[in-house]
């Protein structure tokens, strides 16, 4: 059993540790997350079968941003000085706090456009996050300009945030883009003084967690929508087709992530902060695109169910674009953040983009979702023939022969 120290210095960790992998805490902080991720999803879902479109999808985005941010600040910052002592526990627990603030407002923002429980919650998230920042300097003397940069930027951001919240609501929506903006450039500006200790492979990791993490509330999201729909009497021979077709989305958007090699990102991740910084940047804030599109996939199958149950204000070409969209959406993403690392072929010049557009032509047939889950799902036995193809390309040229398959005369086996 490890010994936990109260007075443990937050000390830099080996970016080239092996066998680095995710810490109960971290998956505790994520488990966190879920509530929040649920709130934003669900109240997409209602408001968009209430017909308040114009209201949810500008509020979404924002309130998302604020969910993925704060996880990717605490992510990033423990891939590089999670000692597991004392006062780092504490201050994520501060942390985690918070995000159970951010979850309890996500719904009076989505709706209501009322961002000030949000705010207070994301706000309570930083405090812990300054904390940790300013005990990494006073501990890590090569790293401290980098260290103290990060905590003067999150320190302004906050500022602005709360004088956001008191200012006009005119101004609110250009005012979150700039402190966005704000927040996004605050790791570019401490980075330029020093690359943090992060672990490559801790952070595909990571990623990877909470994209199963997003993945997994779309499945809860489509389950509630379906036995709320059998409680209020619809037979279930009528949402056969939108269950079918939403665990074929699921199914193979999680395939379609995880279908690049991890080691594959993690080089690439190494590459970029070694090299040219903005690379990495680049790839760990487009999986905000990722994470979001994920969530809001779940929402648009619930909101499916509710059309075909005649719950929804929506017409049936508007309720099919809710689930069209964000999964076209998610596979560009994805195809954008991993296409370097994909071997010259279908897959990386043209498949990807052609699911897409073929996705968002589903969204005219009869059963827009399963429509939308047979060509994703065909993009994944695409992908599955042409990787066997190149594996025995390999073995050929390495002079590998596979054993012939013998058949039994008798048996026939």
């Amino acid at each position: 059993m490890s010994l936990i120290r109260i007075r443990a210095p937050l000390s830099a960790r080996d970016p080239d540790e092996s066998h680095r992998a995710a810490t109960p805490l971290e998956l505790f902080f994520d488990l966190t997350f879920v509530v929040a991720i649920a709130q934003a999803a669900n109240s997409l879902h209602h408001g968009l079968a209430a017909g308040h479109a114009s209201d949810v999808l500008v509020s979404y985005p924002m309130v998302f941003f604020a969910i993925w941010w704060a996880w990717m600040n605490f992510t990033w910052f423990a891939s590089a000085y999670d000692t597991d002592g004392v006062a780092y526990r504490l201050l994520a627990f501060v942390q985690i706090a918070g995000v159970l603030v951010l979850a309890a407002g996500a719904p009076r923002a989505m709706d209501e456009r009322d961002f000030g429980v949000a705010i207070i919650g994301y706000v309570i998230m930083r405090v812990g996050l300054v904390a940790n920042w300013l005990r990494a300097a006073a501990a890590d003397l090569e790293m401290r300009q980098c260290c103290l940069r990060y905590a003067i930027g999150v320190v302004v951001c906050q500022l602005g945030w709360i004088a956001l919240f008191v200012l006009p609501d005119g101004i609110w929506l250009p005012g979150f883009v700039a402190l966005a903006a704000a927040e996004l450039a605050v790791p570019v500006w401490a980075e330029r003084v020093g690359v943090t200790p992060w672990h490559p492979r801790h952070i595909a990791e990571r990623y990877g967690l909470f994209t199963i993490i997003v993945l997994g509330e779309s499945v809860l999201a489509a389950s509630f929508a379906v036995q709320g729909a059998l409680d209020a009497g619809d037979r279930l021979a009528e949402l056969g087709a939108i269950a079918f077709g939403g665990l074929l989305i699921v199914f193979a958007m999680w395939w379609v992530y995880f279908d690049q090699p991890a080691e594959h990102v993690v080089e690439r991740a190494r590459r970029g902060m070694t090299g040219t910084p903005r690379g990495a940047f680049l790839w760990g804030y487009g999986h905000y695109a990722v994470f979001a599109s994920a969530a809001a996939t779940g929402a648009g199958i619930a909101l499916a169910v509710d059309q075909a149950a005649g719950h929804s204000a929506l017409s049936d070409r508007q309720a099919a674009l809710a689930v069209t969209i964000p999964v076209a959406f998610y596979l560009v993403a994805i195809w954008t953040l991993h296409v370097r690392d994909k071997a010259p072929g279908p897959l990386r010049s043209f498949a990807v983009p052609v699911t897409a557009t073929l996705i968002l032509a589903s969204t005219l047939t009869p059963q827009p979702v399963l429509a939308t889950g047979i060509v994703i799902a065909g993009l994944v036995a695409l992908a599955v023939v042409v990787h066997e193809r190149e594996a025995d390309r390999a073995l050929a040229s390495a002079g590998v022969r596979l054993p012939p398959v013998v058949v039994d005369d008798a048996s026939g086996e």
